[in-house]
């Protein structure tokens, strides 16, 4: 902020309760605050990011969620999810916007962005 930082961007979220916690503190600063979302396409990817990737949590409800839609259902399912948690953060006015990581499927941002309502 110091040096004209206006907003941040975070790694992906998955858990809504500890996005909060962390808004509550980040309130505290006059900045914006962009959540990160990647879609999850699978169960696998899902555990693939548990894994490997620091800072990222996915709760093991939602990799239930996705080993649940099956292989044919998962993606579906992966952009359902993302739909109801931003729509979420909208209507709790819980951070300043959202930034969709899509990779490898930015053709279906529109169809998450309708599916959250926003």
């Amino acid at each position: 902020m110091r040096a004209g930082a206006r907003f941040f961007q975070t790694q992906a979220i998955y858990d809504i309760e500890k996005f909060k916690r962390f808004m509550d503190f980040a309130r505290k600063f006059p900045v914006k605050v962009l959540a990160g979302f990647v879609i999850l396409k699978s169960a696998g990817m899902a555990n693939f990011l548990n894994k490997n990737v620091p800072g990222i949590k996915v709760p093991q409800a939602l990799v239930d969620e996705l080993k649940a839609a099956g292989k044919e259902g998962a993606l579906q399912k992966g952009m359902e999810i993302a739909a109801r948690h931003m729509r979420q953060l909208k209507e709790e006015g819980i951070c300043d916007g959202v930034h969709i990581m899509a990779i490898g499927m930015e053709d279906k941002v529109p169809q998450i962005i309708e599916m959250a309502g926003l």
